[in-house]
């Protein structure tokens, strides 16, 4: 499982010209899910994410969580994490999950990180072409793959 995880000062996904879901502070997640993803993956990650400390304190040192901010979360579903381009020009997308795989353990994951959180967490569609617009604070922007944990 990998995400990218951007802090924004707001953030927003719209599907078919209709705004689904909008946050102001937080993190906008794009999550990447493969096959071999387990329900593992998912307490690591949503943990890493709660507690993960790159948010600004009062002397500009990136020092404080989401958790501590009170900040809002968007997950949007991108296979296209798990591109691989080794060979040619065209990226393979084999190692990510197919639907019947993926929409179990993205539900999973949006609860988990909930249940983390202690707050409802905003989504994108899984599947659907979306626009997502977001301003980047910093700006930062954090890789994090549950198989390396680093």
């Amino acid at each position: 499982m990998r995400i990218i995880i951007q802090r924004v000062k707001k953030a927003s996904v719209t599907v078919s010209e209709n705004v689904i879901s909008e946050i102001g502070q937080g993190y906008l997640i794009f999550l990447g899910i493969e096959a071999e993803d387990t329900q593992e993956d998912i307490n690591w990650l949503c943990g890493k994410v709660a507690r993960l400390r790159i948010f600004s304190d009062q002397n500009d040192a990136m020092n404080l969580s989401l958790l501590d901010v009170g900040g809002d979360v968007i997950v949007v579903s991108q296979f296209t994490l798990h591109a691989s381009t080794k060979k040619g020009n065209r990226p393979s997308f084999i190692k990510a999950a197919r639907p019947e795989v993926a929409i179990p353990l993205y539900d999973g994951f949006i609860k988990q990180l909930e249940k983390e959180l202690g707050k409802k967490v905003q989504t994108g569609t899984f599947g659907a072409m979306m626009d997502v617009a977001l301003v980047n604070d910093g700006p930062v922007t954090i890789y994090i793959d549950s198989k390396v944990k680093e």
